[in-house]
């Protein structure tokens, strides 16, 4: 599909074509960034504005408003919006959820924000701690929904026990989880037995399994590693790469989809690679040199992926494929990184972005992926059970 489907509306122009009561009456806050868009690439914040609507606040997730900082870099808390003069909060400073004093100053937050569907992307924990900050201070919630860029239909990986709950992975769902927006924040309330005034504004005509390419849609980064759709399919997996010393292509033009290392030895890799079968990529080497983040000025030898079959491609299977080996081609070279990183973590990094230690022993200990795989199906059949009074969209 090249041009846009006239059936199919975003969350935001389903608003704004017919606003309600309270639209112009109360006072607004906006959780958004400049990837919050109308179709036509208007910035949101400006068409609720346009549109009589009283923008009160302005709240901001990772990486700023204007997803103009890297990752991990700590925002002011405050400022102000250049062209509306309307207050910034940032909810990645010195506090992750909008404060009582905040949220005293607004009737109905509004929240509008671009995910990638993995649950280590930082905006659904913001979504989430809006919610817990809502349900205590009686404030109105209204979700403007998105699609899952990466379909709302599959779902992969292990879901987060409670011990590895941290701000890249807050509530107990899988590593892809196959929610929108919308309707992770009505999971969240389920699940964390909130008594919030919540409000989904569902988008029309989106089903779960189409992808963000699917809709003639244009691609807005919502963080500065997010560059392209692609980008987002692998995430799930190629994430993982963080918790360790391998470069996951910060630095590059080509961030998630390029990984390697001064050291890595190309063909002992890809022969390795080859055993656990994965389907719908292939793997190119190539050599590449950051610019900044791990190996930053040094060349490395890697891989760019290429996905072959989005239907079949399984990015966390191919994740800890990838984590599997590197330690079994490079066991005096490739490590874990120790904590903390970047955040005041006693566990391992790579176990808070698992979300589990049972899943980095299995890996460790060479145990096939097939059957690591099975060990967390019992939990997401519990998850899927959970998941399916939230979902608002068809098949």
């Amino acid at each position: 599909m090249t041009g846009k489907d006239d059936q199919f509306r975003l969350g935001c122009e389903v608003l704004l074509h017919s606003p309600p009561s309270w639209f112009r009456s109360g006072r607004l806050g906006l959780l958004a960034n400049q990837a919050s868009v109308s179709r036509s690439l208007e910035s949101v914040k400006g068409l609720i504005l346009g549109a009589g609507g009283n923008l009160s606040c302005i709240f901001s997730p990772q990486h700023g408003f204007y997803s103009d900082k890297q990752a991990n870099m700590i925002e002011s808390s405050d400022s102000r919006d250049p062209d509306t003069g309307v207050p910034v909060v940032s909810l990645y400073s010195k506090t992750r959820e909008p404060s009582l004093e905040a949220l005293e100053k607004i009737d109905v937050l509004l929240i509008d924000l671009q995910d990638v569907g993995t649950r280590i992307y930082t905006y659904t924990t913001t979504i989430g701690l809006c919610l817990e900050a809502a349900a205590r201070s009686a404030v109105k919630v209204v979700v403007l929904d998105r699609p899952n860029p990466i379909n709302g239909a599959q779902i992969e990986g292990n879901v987060l026990e409670p011990a590895f709950r941290s701000f890249v992975g807050r509530y107990p769902v899988p590593m892809r989880h196959g929610l929108t927006a919308g309707e992770f924040a009505r999971f969240v309330c389920a699940a964390a037995g909130l008594d919030c005034d919540l409000d989904v504004v569902s988008m029309m005509g989106w089903k779960r399994s189409r992808r963000f390419d699917d809709l003639g849609l244009h691609w807005v980064y919502p963080s500065p590693n997010m560059p392209t759709c692609e980008t987002a399919l692998l995430y799930p997996g190629m994430v993982l790469l963080e918790g360790t010393n391998i470069s996951e292509g910060r630095g590059t033009t080509l961030p998630f989809q390029l990984f390697g290392a001064p050291f890595l030895n190309q063909k002992r890799f890809l022969e390795e690679l080859k055993k656990p079968g994965l389907t719908g990529v292939t793997f190119r080497p190539v050599t590449f040199e950051p610019a900044f983040d791990k190996h930053r000025g040094e060349l490395c030898s890697g891989f760019q992926i290429h996905i072959t079959d989005k239907d079949r491609f399984k990015p966390y299977k191919m994740g800890l494929a990838l984590l599997q080996a590197l330690g079994l081609t490079h066991p005096e070279r490739f490590r874990w990184l120790d904590p903390p990183y970047e955040y005041e973590w006693e566990k391992l990094p790579i176990d808070i972005l698992i979300g589990s230690g049972a899943v980095r022993r299995q890996v460790e200990q060479g145990q096939d992926l097939d059957r690591i795989e099975s060990d967390w199906e019992p939990q997401l059949r519990q998850y899927r059970e959970k998941r399916e009074p939230n979902l608002l969209y068809p098949e």
